[in-house]
């Protein structure tokens, strides 16, 4: 796949040298020289110099034929109108965005172009919150713009889904449980499954459908 990544700060480049080595043809861009250059040591990785903000530039820069542009930039703004444009000037099937100020999450949706938004502070809060709490529902990160999300719950000792089959659990339509962690150990989420308090469901829900998840899970 080509992938346009804006920014080659240390997030940039890390993303650029570990997709180039997955065979990814990686074009990096940014606007600082030195950036640019102590960077173009990084194999199989293009380097173009300019403001990834201007559209000549992401022009110059393949964006019109990349499948996924990443806006991985230290600055909100400079990451929203990159997804923008990319989106609306170029057609980019998939857009991703680093959120840096928590506060400006809210912003980072289709109407900027963003087609998936990662908040470092959000996500590093819910893996806490995850590590440490027993019978709450943490969403974990958001997919398609926002309508979908990956949730975790650690089963407590008065969960109603205890002793039962996943396949006898009123989950909702839109919902799918991707994976059950218990004593260190990821397993098969199959219908037959009989979940036991402390494990850990990780499950894929719309967002209308997070309320019922909780239901099961967790209970009324």
């Amino acid at each position: 796949m080509k992938i346009v990544i804006a920014g080659a700060g240390s997030v940039g480049s890390y993303m650029a040298e570990e997709l180039a080595k997955l065979g990814h043809g990686i074009i990096l861009l940014d606007n600082d020289p030195s950036v640019v250059s102590r960077g173009e040591s990084i194999p199989g990785v293009q380097f173009v110099l300019g403001d990834a903000c201007d559209a000549d530039v992401l022009a110059k820069a393949g964006v019109p034929d990349a499948d996924v542009v990443a806006a991985v930039t230290g600055d909100d703004e400079d990451n929203l109108v990159v997804s923008l444009l990319s989106k609306q000037e170029f057609g980019v099937p998939r857009v991703v965005a680093r959120v840096n100020n928590p506060k400006n999450e809210w912003m980072f949706n289709d109407m900027w172009g963003v087609d998936v938004s990662v908040s470092t502070p959000h996500l590093l809060t819910a893996l806490v919150e995850e590590a440490v709490t027993v019978g709450s529902f943490v969403h974990l990160m958001n997919f398609e713009r926002g309508q979908a999300g990956l949730c975790e719950v650690t089963l407590a000792e008065g969960s109603p889904a205890i002793d039962k089959q996943i396949r006898d659990l009123a989950w909702p339509r839109e919902a799918s449980v991707v994976g059950i962690i218990r004593d260190g150990h990821v397993l098969p989420p199959n219908g037959d499954f009989v979940l036991h308090a402390n494990d850990e469901v990780l499950v894929l829900a719309r967002a209308e459908a997070e309320d019922d998840v909780r239901a099961v899970l967790i209970g009324s």
